[in-house]
């Protein structure tokens, strides 16, 4: 499955999860826990691949 589309499927589930006052049936949560696994996975692979920005780094500048 594309990343894109697991993203895409996540939002449904949340959405609907909304809709049907906030809880989900036995099947959605087993399918939202599984999508939630493979993103999570491919989130750590960013990590360890160091795809991740770290953000700015501040450099050390000494004032006279």
């Amino acid at each position: 499955m594309r990343p894109a589309e697991v993203l895409k499927q996540l939002k449904q589930l949340r959405e609907e999860y909304r809709r049907q006052s906030f809880s989900y049936t036995k099947e959605q949560k087993a399918e939202y826990d599984r999508l939630l696994v493979m993103r999570r996975e491919r989130v750590k692979s960013f990590y360890a691949d160091g795809r991740v920005s770290k953000g700015k780094t501040k450099q050390n500048v000494e004032v006279t």
